[in-house]
């Protein structure tokens, strides 16, 4: 522990960047989030009893690594129910190219609430590809933009950090052309040109077959969440850590959990290097804590993705 001198992994992940402009020359996106996350085995996932099982875990670790844990008013309540759905060709033209095109509703009570949320993302393990990729969407309302850097355990063994820098937008249904619209609410078939529209990265995809975009898998996740506590890494640096469950709907087979913290900053100067190194302390001794839960070589994209067993050509 004598190493404050000296950055960790995470803080040196953060200090690369490329200062360049987009084509119209604005300034590119430098991220704004570090979202840490633990991919967890389904099976884990029996009962509701699971998310107190597993804070027990999260709250170890933290007393481990000296990390502030706080119980969250919400982790005593019921978890909210969300529906996710993903929208790509046949043969995944978007996924393979590391784009991601998710469709999110809140549920409360049964019913939607809400404007459904539209999220478009790029993803790569490559600082300069993944910022230089402009994501704003071409709509005529609001948007906001997401760069995250998130932390993952290594796929083959447990101790160690793997990144994926996900570059995002999101805006609610209710913000995109009306065209749009009507497709993305009721599912309807459009095609990538007419995606391509709305997300002009997506000019650098050449589709060679049906270009016809539709429901992933016929599969529409039903997303169980819940807010098990907030983390304080010391230095004004706290987030709220929740576990997720992804499990189909209709027959509610669980196909992947998620624990995931987010720290959200105004660019990569304004954290603290030392908290960053005690965040990265905490989620190395998580993994020891949590070992038999870990689910190492998938993302809950890739699970989606996965369940009718053909698997895309991912870049994950």
């Amino acid at each position: 522990m004598h190493q404050h001198h000296q950055d960790g992994q995470i803080a040196t992940w953060l200090g690369e960047r490329q200062a360049s402009t987009y084509a119209d020359g604005r300034r590119c996106d430098e991220i704004g989030y570090l979202q840490c996350k633990l991919i967890l085995k389904p099976d884990r996932f029996t009962s509701a009893h699971v998310f107190k099982e597993f804070a027990a875990l999260v709250q170890r670790a933290a007393e481990t690594t000296g990390v502030g844990f706080q119980h969250t008013p919400k982790f005593m309540q019921r978890p909210e129910v969300r529906e996710v759905l993903f929208l790509d060709t046949g043969a995944y033209h978007l996924y393979n190219n590391a784009f991601i095109v998710r469709r999110r509703i809140a549920y409360q009570d049964g019913f939607a609430i809400g404007d459904p949320e539209i999220v478009f993302k790029y993803r790569s393990d490559d600082m300069v590809k993944a910022q230089a990729l402009d994501v704003r969407p071409r709509i005529d309302g609001k948007y906001k933009i997401k760069f995250k850097l998130e932390v993952m355990p290594l796929k083959e063994k447990i101790g160690g950090l793997r990144r994926l820098l996900s570059h995002n937008v999101e805006f609610g249904l209710s913000q995109a052309p009306e065209a749009a619209r009507i497709v993305m609410s009721s599912l309807g078939h459009m095609s990538l040109p007419e995606l391509t529209k709305i997300f002009p990265a997506l000019s650098s995809i050449s589709c060679d077959g049906p270009d016809d975009v539709s429901l992933v898998n016929q599969t529409i996740v039903e997303e169980l969440l819940q807010d098990i506590c907030t983390l304080d890494f010391g230095h004004h640096t706290a987030a709220t850590a929740n576990l997720g469950l992804w499990r189909a709907r209709g027959d509610h087979h669980a196909f992947v959990g998620e624990f995931a913290f987010q720290l959200r900053f105004t660019g990569p100067e304004d954290i603290s290097h030392k908290a960053l190194n005690h965040c990265e302390q905490f989620f190395l001794e998580l993994q020891q804590v949590a070992g038999d839960w870990l689910a190492l070589t998938t993302t809950k994209t890739g699970a989606v993705y996965r369940l009718k067993g053909n698997p895309p050509q991912a870049h994950e």
